[in-house]
């Protein structure tokens, strides 16, 4: 039967582009674009092919909906790498540190440690850390109005948790200085790909930053501190009737809380703070309520949600269960899409668009579950102290030469950011 061009092109219409976006997605090859800006790339997943089926094997997931239970379910969704870094990895210093730390384990380690370390930060603690905070952040301030051009990353978001984790742990100031360095090398290697670069680096990041930290316990143990405010003093002791960690944990549970304590609150300030550069209206918004702390904690939970810290993580499934209507076997691993679920218009208005008031924001930037970051509320008070005494300080602060985005797709945050705080 002989049917008119026109009824062939409303049964089989031509794909669109996004939906060739979608079908050629792979994380193991990704483009410049992607890097500086995958938002459409994930709106493109969220759309044709919200549970995608990788190259490898692995599963992709971009919905909120369907990350959600994900995070919900440690039982069902293990976090447990040992199966997926062993190959990855190999026997090296990589493998141990990111199959010990909190993170990548499931109770009862992961619940040993996590109540140790939230045991020196609660909301009592973080409180009295605030006067600390805003000393540190106004000396960075005043150090940046004496210089002609600065870089928002090395000079200020970079500092600020550095600053702070390295108080919690009891590192002295004068012996800061690698540890920027480290935690990106041991970072970067769990990047889709790992280049032998990376894991070079990461490697002698390793095993440079137990050499110290194992020097920092030893000290530690000979001159305990108080337990309610010292975290390193707390993971040493152990908690309630817990069982001590061993001395391998422990030191890899201190590289975890620097590593992910400096990650997510230096990409969290610089990506707002080049974020609102081209916002005006929101700079303008912010910077007229930035004494208001209430309005502030607003802001920010929408700074975690338009350009999420952590972008990706992972799980691997340990019996068969269904995802999004996609039924996975055993030891299936899935990669949990955290920056498209929070771009997800089902559960977000406008999601591509800034808004500094947005409430109710249920943003999964800290994960979800079990698994939500130890250290949520002290990121928020960073955050918070940060951006806005920075506004306050620098209200007409423009960036002045090109941003270097970091290209990782887990971590989304810039290398450069170079600006004129009093143009």
């Amino acid at each position: 039967m002989h049917y008119p061009p026109r009824y062939h092109a409303r049964m089989n219409p031509a794909p669109s582009a996004d939906h060739d976006v979608a079908e050629h997605f792979d994380l193991a090859h990704l483009t410049p674009e992607f890097y500086a800006d995958p938002y459409p790339v994930y709106r493109a997943l969220r759309t044709h092919a919200p549970v995608k089926r990788m190259p490898d094997g692995s599963w992709f997931l971009t919905r909120f909906e369907d990350v959600v239970p994900v995070y919900r379910d440690p039982k069902l969704f293990s976090s447990d790498k040992k199966k997926e870094f062993g190959p990855k990895f190999g026997p090296t210093p990589l493998f141990e540190h990111h199959t010990t730390s909190l993170i990548f384990n499931d109770p009862p380690l992961h619940t040993r440690v996590r109540r140790a370390i939230v045991g020196a930060i609660t909301q009592r603690h973080i409180a009295a850390m605030e006067p600390g905070l805003v000393k540190l952040v106004d000396a960075l301030l005043a150090d940046m109005a004496e210089q002609r051009e600065v870089d928002l990353v090395a000079d200020f978001a970079a500092a600020i948790p550095i600053g702070i984790i390295g108080n919690l742990l009891g590192i002295a100031p004068d012996e800061r200085g690698p540890l920027r360095g480290w935690s990106l090398a041991i970072l970067s290697a769990l990047e889709p790909v790992l280049t032998p670069e990376r894991s070079t680096n990461g490697n002698c990041a390793v095993t440079e930053m137990l050499a110290y930290l194992k020097e920092l316990v030893d000290e530690r143990r000979a001159n305990l501190r108080d337990p309610a405010t010292d975290v390193l003093t707390r993971l040493i002791l152990g908690e309630g009737d817990d069982e001590p960690l061993s001395e391998t944990q422990l030191l890899h549970q201190c590289i975890f809380l620097l590593n992910a304590g400096h990650e997510t609150t230096t990409n969290l300030i610089g990506n707002t703070l080049q974020a609102l550069s081209a916002l005006p209206a929101q700079k303008a918004a912010l910077i007229a309520q930035a004494g208001d702390v209430e309005r502030m904690k607003v802001a920010v939970e929408e700074f975690l949600r338009f350009e999420s810290p952590v972008q990706l993580g992972n799980r691997i499934t340990t019996q068969a269960v269904e995802v999004g209507g996609v039924h996975f076997a055993p030891d299936t691993r899935i990669t949990i899409c955290i920056g498209g679920a929070n771009r997800d218009p089902a559960q977000f208005p406008a999601p591509d668009t800034m808004d500094i008031a947005r409430e109710p924001n249920r943003q999964l930037a800290f994960g979800f579950g079990i698994h939500t970051c130890a250290g949520i509320n002290l990121a928020r008070l960073e955050g918070r102290v940060a951006i806005g005494r920075f506004l306050a300080r620098f209200p007409h602060y423009v960036l002045s030469g090109d941003a270097v985005r970091d290209s990782r797709a887990r971590f989304r945050g810039f290398q450069r950011l170079p600006a004129a705080v009093n143009p």
